[in-house]
């Protein structure tokens, strides 16, 4: 599977009034083809109706969907940084870091790829500690997609610094027109990978 450059992670508290299919639907049509479906706090039933709604927006646009902490919802599956690896593994794991170690610990374990945060600081998710700024991603041991606070005008720097690709909720969870965002992103992404 190969992954894509952009991640849109899922946040249906962010989406005011809209429904966050709706939202994703829009973030596909501006080019978003990898989706992580996070809403961990829903009951098993919903959220795996959920899964199936986006799926169906998702796959047919040639994307793929991961799920956070729920294999076989999905295309993959994401874990925190403490969970452990599915039995048996699917064939595509995406793992939440935060620092070096955890990094390094994702791909020992085999890991497609991880996030790793906060690169700035990141309204979605202000409680994981300072930002740990560009320099974090130089080097990393496996695919590495830079979250937190990431925005078009910071993508030529993460991928400059060494990450794979960046991993947006907030930008594209509230952004009045998630299709702009997303095509803003991937329009970042494309003329670093022109250079």
């Amino acid at each position: 599977m190969t992954l894509p450059r952009l991640l849109v992670l899922t946040d249906r508290t962010q989406t005011g009034e809209r429904d966050l299919v709706a939202v994703v639907r829009a973030a596909v049509a501006g080019g978003a083809c990898g989706v992580v479906l996070r809403e961990k706090d829903l009951a098993a039933e919903a959220r795996t109706e959920l899964a199936a709604r986006l799926r169906d927006v998702v796959t047919p646009a040639g994307g793929i969907l991961i799920v956070a902490s729920a294999a076989g919802l999905g295309d993959g599956v994401h874990l925190s940084a403490d969970e452990p690896l599915p039995t048996p593994p699917p064939a595509f794991i995406g793992r939440s870091c935060h620092g070096p170690a955890a990094l390094a610990r994702a791909a020992a374990e085999g890991c497609s790829y991880a996030t790793l945060s906060p690169i700035f600081a990141s309204t979605s998710k202000p409680g994981y500690g300072p930002p740990l700024g560009v320099d974090a991603l130089r080097d990393p041991p496996l695919p590495v997609f830079a979250l937190g606070g990431v925005t078009t005008e910071r993508v030529t720097g993460c991928v400059d610094a060494g990450a794979s690709g960046v991993a947006v909720m907030g930008g594209v969870m509230r952004a009045t027109d998630p299709t702009a965002a997303v095509a803003a992103l991937l329009e970042s992404l494309r003329v670093r990978s022109r250079r």
